[in-house]
């Protein structure tokens, strides 16, 4: 089966089920795992280099509402032939949707498999891998990797069962800023966490510094989404004084993929120092 998947995290999820020799196209954000970039490109964002924040909120905040964010390589898509597309309707900031996906197979005249993958909560995340499995007709790999992310869960659970729940503010977008949505609270929660100002399984919304300074933060999480933890470090000015400090991180939530398991266990060794779990500075960065 020939796969193009439209979206990082279904990349990661591709990957995870050991289908990669199956993925001949990706988008120009596949970065994870570094195989990926070596993949053949058909998607690239539209976004002009060089913007600020507060610059690209506004970009997107024009060009989303028609659509016009990304660009299909429709050439690239028919020379592939992919029986099985994988692609999202979550959110048109973050892939194409399913919809410019349909329009560009019919376009080439391809007669792939779409699947629109949509999770809102951690949970539906790690559902997500066994529904890329069963279209890929692999489900046993799907169950296995989709079982073993739950057993890591259940113990990072048991290690913070007993542990205060430690107030944790997590910044999804820096100017403006925005407040965490869909499974970003899941992930504090699991980690042991409160999600100040999260809606689980809701969308991130804007907000004001006079709203994020009536929360009294213990952890303050620095997660704009398409930003790597480097660059949301190179954007901290944003932020106001009082929210840096030695219990600020910067961590990669944005990608709804396996590994946001990873986040759980790192950022729990962070909200839980005594609990025994392992440090995991590549996934939860602190300021250098």
């Amino acid at each position: 089966m020939r796969i193009v998947s439209l979206l990082p995290s279904a990349t990661e999820i591709v990957y995870a089920l050991d289908l990669e020799q199956q993925l001949f196209g990706v988008t120009d954000e596949c970065d994870w795992p570094p195989a990926a970039r070596a993949k053949r490109v058909v998607v690239r964002s539209k976004q002009p280099d060089g913007l600020a924040p507060r610059e690209i909120d506004a970009w997107v905040r024009e060009h989303a509402p028609a659509g016009g964010l990304y660009r299909l390589d429709d050439a690239a898509i028919a020379e592939i032939a992919p029986e099985l597309v994988l692609t999202q309707d979550l959110c048109r900031v973050c892939a194409v949707p399913t919809g410019d996906v349909d329009a560009a197979l019919a376009r080439v005249g391809c007669p792939s498999s779409v699947v629109t993958l949509e999770p809102q909560r951690l949970d539906d995340v790690i559902d997500s891998v066994v529904d890329v499995a069963d279209a890929a007709g692999v489900r046993e790999r799907g169950v296995a990797v989709a079982s073993e992310l739950r057993r890591r869960l259940a113990i990072v659970k048991a290690a913070v069962a007993d542990r205060p729940a430690v107030p944790t503010l997590v910044l999804e977008w820096l100017d403006p800023p925005y407040t965490a949505g869909h499974w970003v609270p899941d992930v504090v929660t699991a980690a042991g966490g409160i999600a100040l100002l999260g809606d689980a399984g809701g969308r991130s919304r804007a907000t004001t510094w006079d709203e994020v300074g009536t929360t009294r933060p213990d952890v303050v999480i620095l997660a704009p989404c398409g930003m790597t933890p480097d660059r949301a470090w190179a954007s901290a000015s944003l932020v106001p004084d009082r929210l840096i400090g030695p219990r600020t991180f910067a961590v990669d939530l944005a990608r709804p993929g396996p590994r946001l398991v990873d986040c759980v266990e790192a950022l729990a060794a962070v909200l839980h120092p005594a609990a025994g779990l392992a440090l995991r500075p590549d996934v939860v960065f602190a300021r250098t």
